[in-house]
């Protein structure tokens, strides 16, 4: 039997038509995706991004989604692997493949024909039905559209991390940039691609209206008065209104089914 290495993306149909009784799960948005299907008894373990059901922590932690180790998915005898494209890292995913259990990698897509792509991968690589969910969530993002539909223009500037007071921000292409869109919101970076780190003269001349993080801690962290300190993010009119917003990473960027909800609760907290 030959190792079986299978990419589900960019429309790419392929997987197994048989139902995988253990699975390992590694990306947040996939263990959501998972358990909201009804196959969460199926799970063996996760990676640490995975924490959403709760129920899920319950489960065996393999370690981070990005430094995975084969000895580790391998002790949990799985049948299949669920995981990020970004999972990782290669060799580790390679030697996996090499033992014949079929490791699924699962392309993100940031938008909502992107979300709904990703479930029907996962369900087509559990060989279950995705129909109820799909109209579920489908239905949630027409009720975001029509939200924001309504809402007043914001722009915005995403910052990922503040390490050593150098602000990386977010531009196109991004999870960021695409939950923005999603909530109406403008993008106040342009320009490039992916997370970068920005000039205080780029941060002035941006001019968000709105300041949103992750909500975390240790050096990537911003305070509130650190952002009023900065000498080019206290000028902002974000700064200066007070229009600064932190949200729960996986929630905010995990693009998994409750990015409508995810997307909604940032237009409303923004004022949108």
């Amino acid at each position: 039997m030959r190792s079986l290495a299978l990419t589900l993306a960019l429309g790419l149909i392929a997987g197994p038509t048989l139902a995988q009784e253990r699975v390992i799960v590694a990306g947040s948005a996939l263990g959501e995706i998972v358990a909201a299907l009804g196959a969460e008894d199926r799970l063996v373990g996760r990676d640490t991004t995975v924490m959403y059901p709760e129920t899920l922590t319950n489960l065996p932690d393999i370690g981070y989604l990005r430094a995975l180790s084969a000895e580790g998915l391998l002790s949990l005898g799985p049948d299949l692997i669920l995981a990020d494209a970004d999972a990782g890292p290669p060799e580790t995913l390679a030697l996996v493949e090499a033992t014949e259990v079929p490791v699924v990698r699962i392309e993100a897509g940031f938008t909502e024909a992107g979300v709904l792509e990703r479930i029907d991968r996962v369900a087509e690589a559990l060989s279950v039905d995705a129909t109820a969910l799909r109209a579920q969530v489908t239905g949630d993002f027409a009720e975001l559209a029509q939200a924001r539909a309504e809402a007043a223009p914001v722009r915005a500037i995403f910052i990922l991390s503040a390490a050593g007071g150098r602000v990386l921000a977010s531009g196109q292409g991004t999870a960021a940039d695409g939950i923005f869109q999603l909530a109406g919101i403008e993008n106040a970076v342009t320009g490039f691609e992916g997370y970068r780190p920005l000039s205080d003269e780029a941060l002035v001349a941006a001019a968000p209206e709105a300041i949103v993080m992750m909500t975390r801690t240790g050096d990537h962290a911003l305070t509130d008065a650190q952002i009023r300190a900065h000498p080019a993010l206290g000028l902002t009119p974000a700064a200066e209104a007070g229009r600064i917003l932190r949200m729960d990473g996986v929630y905010l960027l995990g693009f998994g089914p409750r990015t409508p909800a995810a997307a909604r609760d940032l237009m409303d907290a923004l004022g949108g």
